[in-house]
């Protein structure tokens, strides 16, 4: 039966939540600005047409097998230290290691900050989403995660506006990157205040996982379970790292200049930005495997425009990358949200890990292939690839579709576990 007074008491509470979590998001926003800021500042430097291509392409893998290092050893330490000074000590490492390049410029000592900046990225994002999970309830799960994609997207639109600010080719861009990236730190640490405790006892939760195996979740697992999500990770994946490290190597093979190329990916990361809420909003109030459908179609046609109308004018092109970011960038969350709905309180943090693991296995896997199909093909080819990703997403999501939706339990219950 309705109660009207748990509907009237829903509000406050939510904003009390959001409010909660303000400042753990934009901690969370300011370190994923000096992150973007640094791949689109290594994207301008590896653009140079006199680079040797296997080298450039070595360097692109570097960040993506970091990544996964990261994704397979965050849960320890997020049952060691817990989410907060998890975060701050990688973090940490993610500043010194964007120190790094104002050293020196030699491809091997570059291939080790790429796995270091990899490694960190991937710890900060598995400490925050799982956090996130354990800390949202069924209700505002999907409005929490699109909270948290906002923050990233506004973390990659800043850094555009940063690049754009000081000059594609500014000698400084590197420095930025550690400034921004200790600031981020500063504010975490002293500024923002200490996380919200969560209600449920995550360090007994995950060392029961860790002496029970049969309780951590995988990716055979969670494939047997969401098909969808696993494809909409991997999708994912690739199209983040193509889109932001392969544009513009793109705008220079279709004679764009570096700061169109730029501009390209603001407009990309700012459509992503504007649709997270509206998005959010609308997966917790109707079937997550109907709309991540009508993304991939969507996503499909996008890129095919794209592809075809590459020799379009500026203004048409800043306009189907809005529009494509609005697409791609919230498949993620929504694809999570629903894995995550049917997922009990204690596998979110091994569910966690396994996903961002996925999600690197579509960093690492896809952009040498995009540049070899650049550089057989044509530079269209980019899209292509990234347009049947997002067939492949419509797809699963159809097959998910054929499966009713599993009973769900809620993430965290007043006062205890389940």
């Amino acid at each position: 039966m309705h109660d009207p007074e748990r509907t009237m008491g829903d509000t406050p509470q939510k904003a009390a939540g959001l409010r909660a979590i303000l400042h753990v998001m934009a901690s969370i926003c300011i370190v994923a600005t000096g992150n973007s800021l640094l791949t689109t500042a290594i994207s301008l430097q590896l653009s140079d047409p006199a680079l040797d291509p296997h080298g450039v392409q070595l360097l692109l893998t570097a960040f993506p097998i970091g990544f996964l290092a990261g994704c397979l050893s965050a849960r320890f330490l997020v049952v060691r230290f817990g989410h907060e000074r998890s975060f701050l000590l990688v973090a940490s490492l993610a500043g010194l290691g964007a120190g790094g390049y104002m050293l020196t410029q030699a491809a091997p000592v570059w291939f080790c900050l790429r796995l270091i900046n990899g490694f960190s990225i991937a710890t900060l994002f598995v400490v925050s989403e799982s956090w996130i999970n354990l800390y949202a309830d069924q209700k505002n799960r999907g409005a929490y995660f699109s909270f948290y994609m906002l923050m990233t997207s506004l973390a990659t639109l800043f850094a555009q506006l940063l690049v754009e600010l000081a000059g594609a080719n500014s000698p400084y861009l590197f420095q930025m990157v550690f400034g921004v990236i200790l600031l981020g730190l500063t504010y975490a640490r002293f500024v923002g205040g200490p996380w919200p405790a969560l209600r449920l006892p995550l360090t007994v939760t995950v060392e029961a996982g860790i002496a029970h195996s049969g309780n951590r979740y995988g990716i055979w697992r969670l494939a047997a379970l969401a098909p969808v999500t696993v494809i909409c990770v991997f999708q994912a994946g690739m199209t983040n790292m193509n889109v932001y490290t392969m544009t513009p190597i793109y705008a220079e093979r279709m004679h764009l200049d570096a700061t169109v190329a730029v501009t390209l990916v603001t407009a990309f990361s700012l459509g992503g930005m504007l649709a997270q809420a509206p998005v959010g909003w609308l997966s917790d109030r109707m079937d997550r495997r109907v709309l991540l459908l009508l993304q991939g179609l969507t996503g499909v046609g996008l890129c095919a425009a794209i592809a075809w109308g590459g020799n379009s004018p500026q203004p048409v092109l800043y306009g189907l990358f809005f529009a494509y970011g609005a697409i791609a960038l919230t498949i993620y969350p929504i694809g999570i949200a629903y894995a995550n709905s049917q997922l009990d309180s204690r596998h979110m943090v091994s569910a966690s890990g396994s996903l961002l693991l996925l999600y690197s296995i579509g960093n690492i896997m896809t952009p040498g292939l995009a540049a070899q199909l650049m550089e057989l093909f044509a530079p269209q080819a980019l899209f292509l690839l990234l347009g049947s990703g997002a067939f492949l997403v419509a797809a699963a999501a159809c097959f998910n579709l054929r499966r009713p939706i599993g009973a769900t339990k809620p993430c965290l219950v007043p006062g205890g576990s389940e």
